[in-house]
């Protein structure tokens, strides 16, 4: 999908969405939003919303505000999916992906490689010197 589709799929659902045609969203209506793709959010959430991504302060989203909040659930999922994947190298209770764990998940996946490469792949993204890698670094390197 190239920028344009989404930017016009973006005014749709925000046309849809803007119930009275003021061309903001309230707070209720971004309720109703969310709710009607399946999730859930409380009055509050949805001021709390509001609150947070308003760039004019008048209480209400406009486009450019509804596009950040949609565009943030999906950076939410992004770093939900990474900590999946985190999970995944990491060696049991360590919080951090070692060369070990590494070589261990590379094997798995066919890539047989040896615990000093490991360890160089590791070194290049490992911002705090310590041989491993946190979530953080996972994160850095693959964003």
């Amino acid at each position: 999908m190239d920028v344009m589709d989404k930017v016009s799929q973006y005014i749709r659902v925000f046309n849809h969405f803007d119930e009275n045609g003021d061309g903001k969203i309230s707070p209720s209506e971004l309720r109703q939003c969310v709710e009607a793709i399946g999730g859930k959010m409380s009055n509050e959430e949805a001021e709390v919303a509001v609150e947070l991504l308003d760039s004019d302060r008048d209480g209400l989203f406009g486009l450019d505000d509804f596009v950040r909040f949609v565009e943030g659930g999906k950076e939410e999922e992004k770093v939900n999916d990474l900590r999946e994947a985190f999970k995944m190298y990491e060696m049991e209770g360590f919080g951090c992906i070692t060369p070990k764990s590494l070589k261990r998940m590379l094997g798995r996946l066919g890539e047989c490689r040896s615990v000093d490469e490991c360890q160089a792949m590791i070194a290049k993204f490992d911002i705090d010197g310590d041989g491993m890698l946190s979530f953080d670094e996972f994160r850095a390197m693959m964003l």
